[in-house]
């Protein structure tokens, strides 16, 4: 393997005091993190530094480390003398001392051939330095959380005139053990008026926790749904519906009563209306953002009795024989 040289990765003389090898570290590793130097090749310097630091920092380490020799060049291959995997290292990750071995290290095979996995293994959970904090166990990099999705049902009614409505969530939290726990979250979400249905509403911060120190939580989006309705559908901001009319009702005209959702209003049927014929109330359907409503249509259908009486059944059939009109003519 490929000797290291960590005092030159640092640019310190091997006589550099411990308070000058943590300065150095700081400038350089503020140089080349990787979330404010983009240049190809920085990221890999980065990590240089880092693991030139892990060894050099503790006077322990680097007493070992300057064991090996001064005649060693960067390139030069190198192998552990005899007895020194008997030396135990514990950069912190072990309790009651010795090594932690994880896999995937980012430091080089020099590294974990003379100090073992322990340090190796916090790179490996993606543990660097903030570029702007260098204290001795640096925060891992934050991330922010993430967005969570659920859907809320809500009434025509309430998509028409807006709602304040409470919300219940179950929410999973991995604990840092492994464990797990089921935290209950209220909110008191406010539904605009003029709510379509699929809408999505935002609550910013109510969604997944944020990683390190500093990092966002994430959002709550909440769907919209409208439950069906026993007189409306719904299209948009648009409403239609249909109105029975009686046979007389059609043929002589009328003013029939229809409730709309904000009141009641009265209809007038002109006389001769035909069945399947359409009524368009404007600004009668749900406010838009701009300030107008949609429309509501309403479909017109005749209808005849199911059950007559004796004198409708009478006249039914008196009109049937005097009348000479033919709806299929």
């Amino acid at each position: 393997m490929q000797f290291q040289d960590y005092y030159q990765t640092l640019g310190v003389e091997r006589t550099a005091s411990q308070e000058d090898i943590k300065k150095a570290y700081r400038k350089l590793s503020k140089k080349y993190h990787p979330d404010i130097n983009k240049a190809k090749g920085a990221e890999d310097k980065f990590k240089q530094i880092g693991e030139a630091y892990e060894v050099l920092k503790d006077p322990e380490k680097r007493k070992k480390y300057d064991g090996l020799g001064h005649s060693f060049r960067p390139g030069d291959e190198v192998r552990p003398p005899p007895g020194w995997h008997n030396v135990d290292f514990n950069f912190g990750g072990a309790q009651g001392g010795g090594t932690t071995d994880v896999p995937g290290s980012s430091f080089s095979d020099f590294f974990e051939a003379f100090f073992g996995g322990t340090a190796a293994g916090r790179q490996a959970r993606g543990a660097r330095p903030s570029p702007f904090d260098f204290g001795e166990e640096a925060p891992p990099r934050r991330r922010r959380g993430d967005d969570h999705e659920a859907e809320i049902q809500i009434s025509l009614e309430d998509a028409y005139h807006g709602v304040t409505k409470p919300v219940s969530l179950q929410e999973t939290i991995v604990q840092p053990d492994g464990g797990r726990r089921v935290e209950q979250r209220q909110f008191q979400v406010k539904i605009p008026a003029g709510t379509t249905d699929g809408t999505k509403i935002r609550l910013a911060g109510q969604g997944g926790k944020g990683h390190g120190q500093g990092a966002g939580d994430g959002d709550l989006l909440l769907k919209v749904s409208l439950m069906p309705h026993p007189r409306f559908q719904v299209d948009g901001h648009d409403l239609s519906a249909t109105l029975a009319l009686a046979p007389w009702e059609a043929m002589f005209g009328a003013k029939v009563p229809f409730a709309t959702l904000d009141g009641e209003v009265q209809l007038k049927i002109p006389p001769g209306t035909q069945g399947a014929s359409k009524l368009r109330l404007k600004d009668k359907g749900l406010p838009k953002r701009n300030g107008e409503r949609g429309s509501l249509t309403i479909e017109l259908r005749i209808v005849v009795p199911a059950n007559p009486t004796p004198d409708e059944q009478r006249l039914f059939e008196e009109l049937a024989r005097v009348s000479k009109f033919n709806p299929r003519a």
